[in-house]
Formats: C-alpha cells, structure tokens, sequence
C-alpha cells in the first residue's frame, strides 16, 4: 500500500522550489476565496426559489405545513424566510468546520485542504441542485448548507497560514489579498446567477436548478486550479533581505515563538481577541442587514426628489427608491471589499492593536453621526459614514489573522484562527437579532420609521465600546505557553515540514522570476474580479443619477 504521506496530495509535495515566486500564491488563494465567497450572494435565488412550483407567482403552503413538513412537501412553494436557513447554516458551519479541522489542516498543508473544500462546496451546490429539481428543501440544508458550509470553512482558512508565512514582511497585505476575494465572491457570483438564471427560464422552469449546476462546474475548475496551486515554503524560509525585527518596544506584541492549537482557549489573549472579532463583526453585520431598508425609511422620498415620507409614498415610488437602495447596498460591497485589503495592508505600518483602536474609536463616533445625518437630512454625511464603517468591517476579517500570527506565532496561525471565526458564528446571530428586535419594538412604541434607528446606531456604538476595551487589555502572551524547541520540532515532524535550503542559500531564493506565469495567474483572478467590479459600479450609478 503507498504511503499516505508521498501521495500526490501530501504536504512534502508542495514544498517550493529554490525558483519559486511567492507572488503565485496570492493568486491561487483568490481562486478558492471568489469561489466560496458566493455564500454572501445566495439571497438572489431566494425570490426565484419562492416562485419555484408557481413560476410565474409563489404557490404558498397553507398555514397546516410547518417548517419540518416544508422541508419535504412538493406541492408548494418555500417562503423566503424558509430560504434564509440556507444562509444560516453558511455562516454556522464555517465557523465549527474551521475549529474542528483547523489542526488537521496544519498538517496535511494546504492543498488537501483546498481540494476537500473544492469537492464540499461544489459537491453541495450539485446536490442542491438536485433538490430543486425534485422540490425538496432537506437536500438543499444539507447540500449547501451543512456540506457546503464544510467546504467555506476549509476554503477560508486554508490559505491563511501559508500566506503568513510567504508574507512574513507583510503579514497584513497578504492575508488582505485572500480574505478581500472572499467579500468579492458575491460581487461576481450575484451578477452571473442572474444572467445565468435568464438564459435556463423557461414557462415552466425558473431556471435555478441548471444555474446551480453551471456555477459548480465553473466553481470547481478554479478552486482546483487554485488548490493545487498551493506552495509552502521551506522551515526556515524567508524573503530575500529580510530578517525578523529583533524584540524591542517597537514590536513587542510579535513574537518568534509559537502556541500550540490546544492551548489556545486557555489563553487570555485568545478570548480577549474573540471579543474584539465578535463586537467589530457584530455591528458590521447589523448594518449590511439593515443597510437598504434603513436608508429608504430615513430619507422616504428624498431619494428620488420628492418631500414624502417613507409611509406617504406610492407603490411607484416604493420600487424608485429600492432602486436607489440597490445601488447604495452595492456601493457598500466595494467598500467593504476594497477595506479588506487597504486596512490590512496599513495595519503593517500601524500595528494591529492600533489598527483595531481606529476601527472602534472612528466607527462609534460615526455610528453615533448617523442618526444626526439623517435628521439633518444630509445623504452625503450618511452615507460616507456607512462606508467607512463597512469598509473597516471587511478590514477587521483581514486583520486579524496577522493579529494572531503576531501574538501566537506562525506555527499553527490557521488552526487558531480557525476556532477564532466561532466569533463570526455568534456576531451572525447577535448582530441581526439586536437590529430587527430594537426595529421592531420601536416601530411598536410609534417612532416614526426614520428614527427607529437611532437607539440602535448608539447600541452598536457601545458594542464598538466593548471590542475597543478588549483590545486595550490585550498583551504579549506568558512565555510558558509556548511551544517548546522539542515540542516544536516535534509539531514540524507531524506537519511533515522540510528544510531544503542552507540558510546562506535561502535567505536570497526570492529573486524575481517567472515573470510570465505570474501575470497569467493574477489576471485569471482579475478578470472575473473586475467584471463583477464593473457590475457593482453599474448599480453604483443608479444611486448617484
């Protein structure tokens, strides 16, 4: 029997050459990032799935179906709200996914992870696919939801702890690249879904089910190439002229040692940066949740010129100014992407403690601008504070795995921040249910609805609060819980890591070269990037004509 650990998809295979450039790895993690990133985008086959048994209007189930007898009746259409457990299970299972298997990941490398991911999430997307086809909403939960939610979990951490170690000079820019191709999945997938979903339409078909297909099979082509893209470096690799800053003031939040994945929840600092992802992830979330119905019911008619209220307008009027709003939550998507990178990258000179503190300091105080923007009645102040705000949501995704390889160490920077993103999990949760709740009991009280946001903008500003004292009380980690040099050697032996190069020779191995396969690999990312880019800004326009 061969062994396990010669096979095509072990580590030692992908250990990088003395010609290889580290610039191909950026690329093969966007690959994976704008594939799996779609899981944002999947609310625009909620309305054509409501309408899958009536076509042309939803066939409603009768108030005797209840939510388990929905998961199997064929007779009837699902509500949206149904469709929404989908998204849910999405967010759910890439964070437990991440925790669980984030160690197994550490030493199998990244290209077996990559490649299980490519099989979960496109796997899932044909079983869904499936189960629209025989109506049946179980397949869909488990296809894309639980086996899918698999796959967003591996494929978005998968990347992370080789990055940071290819970057180690530029911890916060290369995890920005990766995780900023995550925000854009949706970007391109939305778009494509729904021209693909106007060519399969039919009389008697809404055309999802094929629409699943073709994106699986489009989806699996580049996570593959991009899985088995994967390179690591050699043990003890570094950048040509680059050598680790020695500890001083400067940088005593990073350290050369390295924490073991199972000691992690035993640490302070741990939990202390689960609740600076938590808060920074709640509030951002609250926001994109609420962000379209929140800018229509604030500024009514004012958005297409007319002096009414939200409550005075016509149906007309009503589907002008969601148009608007389309374009101001397409808007939002730019910045929250474009802030994954520009934070991250910054947070190389500025240090993540004091990227966070900008993140919270500057996000409460426009938080509590909102509500005096829209009583003024100044979209321009509005709206630029909500961008600043999503972008430095994205940013906070972006950051913190360089967070963690600062105080943690590089060793299993992917596993930890793996059980890290069960902070995401929660701020899925606790982020919409503190925003639809404050709406909704304020709309019961009377408030108007333009000001039914205020006291919620002030809640997220002191969850803001919250993550900012978190962040001021993290401190360099105790020296006893890192690994020792024996259990360190130990780890690498279980990871299955490799020192091909004398140090003489490896600390001048980045020379630039392969010039030509570089820029095939960046554009094949930037292409589909910059037409989704181009679809977003089209939208864009809607808002600013």
């Amino acid at each position: 029997m061969n062994n396990p650990s010669t096979g095509f998809l072990a580590k030692e295979r992908t250990i990088a050459g003395p010609d290889f450039n580290r610039w191909l790895v950026p690329p093969a993690a966007l690959a994976i990032h704008l594939c799996i990133g779609m899981a944002y985008g999947f609310s625009v086959f909620w309305l054509p799935l409501s309408k899958a048994v009536g076509i042309n209007e939803s066939k409603p189930c009768g108030p005797e179906i209840n939510f388990l007898q929905e998961l199997i009746v064929t007779h009837c259409d699902w509500r949206i709200s149904t469709l929404g457990w989908t998204y849910t299970l999405f967010f759910v299972f890439l964070g437990s996914s991440a925790a669980l298997w984030g160690g197994w990941l550490e030493r199998v490398g990244p290209r077996k992870a990559g490649v299980v991911s490519t099989f979960c999430w496109c796997g899932g997307m044909l079983f869904s696919a499936l189960g629209i086809h025989l109506h049946q909403f179980w397949m869909m939960l488990l296809g894309s939801g639980i086996i899918g939610g698999v796959g967003l979990g591996l494929g978005y951490i998968s990347p992370v702890s080789t990055l940071i170690k290819w970057f180690p000079d530029k911890r916060g820019m290369a995890t920005g690249m990766a995780i900023m191709g995550f925000g854009g999945g949706a970007m391109i997938g939305s778009p494509l879904a729904a021209e693909l979903m106007k060519v399969f339409a039919s009389p008697t078909d809404i055309g999802v089910m094929p629409t699943f297909v073709v994106l699986a099979c489009l989806y699996f082509v580049f996570m593959m190439t991009g899985a088995l893209s994967y390179r690591l470096p050699a043990t003890g690799w570094l950048p040509a002229g680059w050598t680790p800053p020695p500890p001083g003031l400067n940088n005593k939040m990073i350290t050369q040692h390295h924490v073991h994945v199972k000691n992690a929840f035993k640490i302070k600092q741990f939990w202390l940066l689960w609740g600076v992802l938590c808060m920074n992830v709640s509030a951002g979330i609250g926001v994109i949740g609420m962000s379209s119905p929140m800018l229509q019911e604030v500024f009514g008619g004012q958005l297409i010129g007319l002096g009414k209220t939200y409550g005075q307008l016509d149906k007309t009027e009503l589907s002008a100014i969601a148009t608007v709003a389309a374009g101001f939550t397409a808007l939002l998507s730019l910045f929250n992407i474009g802030g994954r990178f520009f934070w991250a990258s910054l947070s190389d000179k500025m240090g993540r403690k004091m990227t966070y503190i900008v993140f919270f300091v500057v996000g409460s105080l426009l938080y509590i601008s909102v509500p005096g923007s829209a009583m003024a009645g100044n979209k321009l102040l509005f709206v630029a504070a909500i961008c600043v705000i999503l972008s430095m949501y994205g940013g906070g995704f972006s950051t913190i795995p360089a967070y963690l390889a600062d105080l943690f160490g590089t060793q299993m920077v992917g596993a930890i921040h793996g059980r890290l993103l069960t902070a995401w999990a929660t701020a899925g949760i606790l982020g919409p249910v503190i925003v639809n709740y404050m709406r909704e009991y304020q709309l019961k009280l009377g408030i108007p609805r333009e000001q039914v946001y205020n006291q919620t903008m002030l809640i997220l500003a002191g969850m803001l609060m919250i993550g900012l004292l978190c962040n001021i009380l993290v401190r360099p980690i105790a020296d006893k819980w890192f690994m020792t040099d024996a259990e360190l050697d130990e780890e690498k032996r279980l990871a299955h890591e490799k020192t091909l190069f004398e140090p003489k020779i490896n600390a001048n191995i980045n020379t630039p070269k392969h010039y030509v396969l570089v820029l095939l690999a960046w554009t094949l990312v930037l292409m589909p990037l910059g037409w989704g880019v181009y679809k977003t800004v089209i939208s864009v326009e809607k808002f600013f004509n």
